[in-house]
């Protein structure tokens, strides 16, 4: 997890600690989540039982626009654009057809989009809006973490804000110093509540 300025994973059992942080770095990764985590501490207390996830996030990148993914091309009767990265060519497609009409939109290939009779300019096309990273973040946050739980921890505590985020569980109801356990793990990590 070398994006990751801090991770740490709190266990009494030294073997279950590595696991669960090679289970943290497995489920983070195969949701793309490391690229917005700056600090992760996890605190697993199998007696209790308890499982608290604390950390802070990087500053979510702006909107995705159709320039950062492609390379817009006028040429006479239409549009070329060239597909530099694939992550958001569906959500832009949608977007196409919604906005041009899909006789108008083609796809030869996965790289080319070809607008045809689109009066848009084409900086203005460039300008369009196709996704949001952050829309759906904290949701894919609260999934992540609900895999990297022991199982059956189903009763939860989430705490989402832009910039820091809090996730506890356990099987049984959560104990009434449970907002003091996620501060002190805040602390651990240099960061205040």
């Amino acid at each position: 997890m070398s994006s990751v300025e801090y991770f740490e994973v709190e266990c009494e059992e030294k073997k279950g600690a590595e696991y669960y942080r090679q289970i943290a770095n497995d489920v983070l990764l195969d949701h793309n989540l490391l690229r917005v985590i700056n600090k992760l501490h996890i605190f697993i207390d199998p007696k209790v039982p308890l499982f608290v996830a604390t950390g802070t996030l990087k500053k979510i990148t702006s909107l995705v626009r159709v320039r950062d993914i492609a390379n817009v091309n006028p040429l006479e009767g239409k549009i070329t654009l060239v597909i530099a990265e694939e992550t958001y060519l569906a959500p832009m497609m949608k977007i196409f057809w919604e906005r041009f009409g899909k006789e108008h939109v083609d796809q030869p290939d996965r790289f080319t989009v070809i607008l045809y009779d689109v009066t848009e300019d084409p900086k203005a096309i460039e300008e369009i809006v196709i996704a949001d990273p952050s829309k759906n973040l904290f949701k894919d946050l609260i999934y992540a973490f609900r895999c990297i739980a022991p199982e059956g921890f189903r009763l939860r505590k989430e705490t989402f804000t832009s910039t820091r985020f809090s996730f506890a569980a356990s099987e049984n109801l959560l104990s009434e110093d449970i907002d003091q356990i996620i501060a002190e793990k805040f602390a651990l990590m240099g960061e205040t509540p």
